[in-house]
């Protein structure tokens, strides 16, 4: 008991419990509060992303830039391209009959390969009219791309499958292999 308060009167001076209405209120305004700053959350990691990708987008190398000339690296490697007749290269795009083994029936057949920058991808199809799409390697699968044995062959391994593939000549083969270890290379830094 305090000082010459009877027992009665602490239990008054008790804090009130709101009646369940305010209660309900009071729990919605709390929420609203709590959305409310999620949504400032959500906001901030909008625009931080949005900047992350202008950032990345001005700093990407000269080969993921619009204006990179796909023929001119080749050749800045030491390649004769005009010499190679297997080849048809483009400002983005390199294309050129390859031999490649199958994926279950390992059967070797000739198929039509198209680099492609602007989509990221090593496509491959039946013949050079590229209607008949047979399959794509994206550059971000792939891990390695290695000269194997019997000469003109060499591997692009990825997460999934190991592809084999035999080009026409020498110079054709050192130039795939150049054109798509530079595209992984330069993918995997981004």
């Amino acid at each position: 008991m305090l000082q010459g308060i009877p027992a009665a009167i602490p239990a008054i001076a008790a804090p009130l419990r709101p009646v369940p209405g305010e209660r309900v209120h009071h729990l919605k305004r709390q929420l609203k509060e709590v959305e409310r700053e999620k949504e400032r959350e959500l906001n901030a990691l909008r625009r931080e992303k949005r900047d992350l990708v202008h950032t990345q987008m001005r700093n990407l190398p000269l080969f993921l830039a619009l204006n990179f000339y796909l023929r001119a690296q080749v050749e800045s490697l030491g390649h004769g391209v005009s010499g190679c007749h297997d080849l048809r290269m483009t400002s983005r795009r390199c294309a050129g009959f390859l031999t490649k083994r199958g994926g279950r029936i390992k059967t070797w057949k000739r198929r039509w390969f198209l680099f492609d920058m602007d989509h990221w991808r090593l496509a491959y199809y039946t013949d050079s009219d590229e209607r008949k799409l047979k399959g794509v390697i994206y550059f971000q699968a792939i891990e390695e791309v290695y000269y194997d044995q019997p000469s003109l062959t060499f591997c692009v391994k990825t997460y999934e499958r190991l592809f084999f593939l035999v080009a026409e000549s020498p110079e054709a083969m050192r130039i795939w292999m150049d054109v798509i270890v530079t595209a992984t290379d330069e993918h995997s830094r981004y």
